[in-house]
């Protein structure tokens, strides 16, 4: 048998399923639109991130957010 020939790869469009080229100038959306309801999404906090911040340094950061990080004292 022979191996069969891949045309371009088509994708669904994260916001509304529509097929989606890779070529396409929105890719991985359909179009602006969708794109835009996306970001939309991320900014009303409808996405979140669930992997543990693992990076020491970034939970140091996290964990300093209310003190001085100049590494001086502002106490006189």
């Amino acid at each position: 048998m022979s191996p069969r020939k891949k045309s371009a790869k088509l994708l669904r469009c994260p916001t509304c399923q529509m097929i989606v080229g890779l070529g396409d100038a929105d890719f991985p959306f359909c179009s602006d639109r969708c794109r835009k309801i996306d970001l939309g999404k991320w900014a009303m906090g409808v996405y979140k991130i669930t992997s543990p911040i693992v990076d020491p340094e970034v939970l140091e950061d996290l964990g300093g957010l209310g003190t001085n990080r100049g590494g001086g004292s502002d106490e006189h």
